[in-house]
């Protein structure tokens, strides 16, 4: 405990910046966080009680969220996050929060981040960054989502694709091995998390070339920070094998495309 509070950890942004004060959570506020304010709060309004609610803006330029209370897995991730019951879950979940979303008018004059943002962006706004330490827990299943900060208007494939990337997790063997239990089948699981959401047949069939579209966007917002000198994402890169791992990684998805695509329709 410091004098601002609990210090909160998970994530790889805002890190060491996160604090626990009571109910509170106080945190930097993002550029656009009026906007993202207001569409939190008609989240609420409409239903979805799975999300922090803003309770404002202090003047030093932070922000302040109900606290919501549970369990978040961090890297390397538990078995109990990894399970079958969590991932159908963390479908629900995803698909609960883009059902509310639609009702939502999105502030079309905002500022919202460009950093994984769908490039063929949408009129829905996706979370974008719905990774397991993002991801609130009781009892074993996903009831919670927390850290919007990089969320933006795009496609609610995008979001699912972006999710199946952590949750799958759609990796390469060696590099899921480093950071998740043993024997995950990505293609069973990718299915799982289409069947919990509820996904079309057609958003199916795109699903996999989505989630490489996605990677491709990942590595560039890596690629970013480390250009900008980010000693949080250079020590990441460097502990996690460099691009060497992004290169196997890509190969791979694409190696894989037709084994996920008939896993997802048959």
């Amino acid at each position: 405990m410091t004098a601002e509070g609990e210090a909160l950890v998970g994530g790889m942004v805002n890190v060491g910046a996160i604090f626990r004060r009571g109910e509170l959570v106080v945190r930097p506020a993002p550029r656009n966080a009026r906007a993202l304010h207001a569409y939190l709060r008609a989240l609420k309004e409409h239903g979805f009680d799975a999300a922090p609610v803003p309770v404002g803006l202090t003047a030093d330029g932070r922000e302040q969220l109900t606290f919501i209370p549970g369990d978040v897995a961090l890297p390397p991730f538990p078995d109990w996050a990894m399970t079958k019951a969590a991932l159908e879950s963390v479908g629900s979940l995803l698909r609960r929060l883009h059902e509310t979303g639609r009702a939502v008018a999105v502030d079309t004059h905002a500022e919202w981040p460009q950093d994984l943002t769908d490039p063929e962006r949408g009129t829905m706004l996706c979370h974008n960054d719905m990774c397991p330490e993002n991801v609130v827990f009781r009892d074993g299943r996903a009831a919670a989502l927390i850290d919007f900060d990089l969320a933006a208007p795009g496609r609610p494939l995008w979001d699912i694709a972006m999710t199946a990337r952590y949750w799958v997790p759609m990796l390469d063997p060696g590099s899921a091995a480093a950071l998740y239990p043993s024997g995950l089948d990505a293609a069973a699981r990718l299915r799982v998390l289409a069947d919990s959401y509820g996904l079309s047949a057609g958003d199916r069939a795109e699903l996999p070339g989505v989630i490489e579209q996605a990677t491709e966007v990942c590595r560039a917002f890596v690629a970013q920070r480390v250009a900008d000198g980010d000693p949080v994402y250079l020590q990441a890169l460097a502990q996690r094998g460099g691009w060497e791992r992004w290169d196997r990684m890509q190969t791979w998805l694409v190696d894989h495309r037709k084994t996920f695509t008939a896993a997802l329709l048959n």
